[in-house]
């Protein structure tokens, strides 16, 4: 049973710093983010792209140390729903190529808030979870 914690933190691991990754890069290329967000009629285009890398923090870190997971997952909800809808409208695009990204994104964004759902499901404290104050 131990090699599956093994697997287990190693998917958290992956999927963990994949969020931090992409937080991080919604503060290093904020202006470049904030200008497609707005080219989407995001509202406030750059407070929604920073409000979203802290959001994409919050969740990547809660899941890599399996430190309040709900939240963490609840995070990232707050960040895909939006996202998924707003910035991969993929129904509203004419040009074949760009509806073809912009539907492998929304698809994208769904599969990886299911899987990070399912994490609500996986009896906490985790193996290897960082727990000192739960």
């Amino acid at each position: 049973m131990e090699q599956f914690n093994y697997l287990f933190l190693l998917a958290r691991v992956i999927l963990g710093f994949y969020f931090i990754f992409n937080g991080i890069t919604h503060f290093t290329k904020l202006k470049m983010l904030a200008n497609y967000a707005q080219s989407k009629k995001v509202p406030l285009p750059g407070f929604s792209v920073v409000l979203t890398g802290i959001l994409l923090l919050i969740g990547g870190f809660s899941i890599l140390l399996g430190f309040y997971v709900e939240i963490g997952v609840l995070a990232l909800t707050f960040f895909f729903l939006p996202v998924t809808f707003m910035m991969h409208n993929f129904w509203a695009i004419q040009d074949p190529q760009a509806k073809m990204m912009e539907t492998i994104s929304f698809m994208k964004n769904l599969a990886l808030w299911a899987a990070i759902l399912l994490f609500l499901f996986i009896p906490q404290p985790w193996p290897y979870s960082f727990n000192l104050f739960r």
